[in-house]
């Protein structure tokens, strides 16, 4: 907590904010765009409940979202300082788009959504609160792919919250008119996820220096490109020619992601296959 006070007190200088600037206005795009979908999944996830209930789960959802995010802040400096950490958070943002594009049918036009489990009030209640955090940790880490820097990783989470509180209706509205922002929001976070991931495997910040060069993505380009990519999102979902060209190259990168998203579900199969082996050799022994 104390390095994030420090880094808030030294100003950064006019040409830092210079230099920030691509990597703050892609903060904006990126943690509006999860703020939808964190507002969307909480009134999802709470829709089965009755009329009062289903507004106490909204406002514990809403609270436990800034909580998070403030909490997130203070763990900023720990993800941004460890490169051990910084390539957890990095492999775990490619795991949740994989997770998003791979593990149902995802309609291009952004439609379907999955509703919440018939869960108890007290159940939705704690399954909001771990995607609440789950997000958290999301924000943290896109911020820390983007820029090295504190002050800017700080700057990202209060955007965060500030999403949360002003930016989530107009970009709602946004998804209204383009259902395909909604899946462009997961491909933004494995974009970051595999510059962060490119970045350590280099010799950028500390990395592990399996790429013998320096493997630094300047801001500019980190914004070049997720402005690509939400252009050719919502150019896909507009242009009937290039999504039927673009289909097929779908198709084939959805196969690996439906692997890598079965991955924990396969773990915990084997975990529990193994201790009821260990428990019916117990038993017969």
């Amino acid at each position: 907590m104390s390095a994030i006070v420090l880094s808030l007190i030294q100003m950064p200088s006019s040409a830092e904010w210079v230099d920030a600037f691509p990597v703050i206005l892609s903060l904006v795009i990126i943690e509006g765009l999860l703020s939808v979908d964190n507002a969307l999944a909480i009134a999802a996830m709470a829709s089965h409940l009755p009329e009062p209930q289903r507004r106490r789960a909204l406002q514990w959802g809403i609270i436990g979202a800034y909580g998070f995010r403030g909490l997130a802040m203070a763990f900023a400096a720990q993800i941004a300082g460890n490169v051990w950490l910084k390539i957890c958070g990095a492999s775990y943002l490619l795991y949740l788009m994989c997770t998003h594009f791979g593990s149902s049918e995802c309609e291009s036009d952004g439609s379907e959504r999955t509703e919440g489990n018939q869960r108890s009030f007290f159940a939705t209640i704690v399954a909001i609160e771990v995607m609440d955090l789950s997000l958290s940790v999301d924000n943290v880490v896109a911020a820390v792919a983007m820029s090295p820097k504190l002050w800017v990783i700080c700057t990202g989470v209060f955007i965060a919250i500030l999403a949360l509180r002003f930016v989530a209706g107009a970009c709602i509205r946004l998804i209204e008119i383009f259902p395909v922002l909604e899946h462009a929001a997961f491909l933004l976070i494995g974009y970051v996820g595999f510059i962060l991931v490119v970045e350590l495997l280099g010799q950028t910040h500390g990395g592990f220096g399996i790429i013998p060069f320096d493997t630094a993505v300047s801001s500019l380009q980190k914004f070049s490109g997720i402005a690509l990519l939400l252009g050719v999102s919502l150019s896909y979902s507009r242009v009937p020619s290039l999504r039927i060209t673009l289909k097929p190259a779908i198709k084939v990168a959805q196969f690996p992601m439906r692997i890598i998203a079965r991955i924990p579900a396969g773990l915990l199969n084997a975990a529990q296959f193994l201790i009821r082996m260990i428990a019916r050799w117990f038993k017969n022994s």
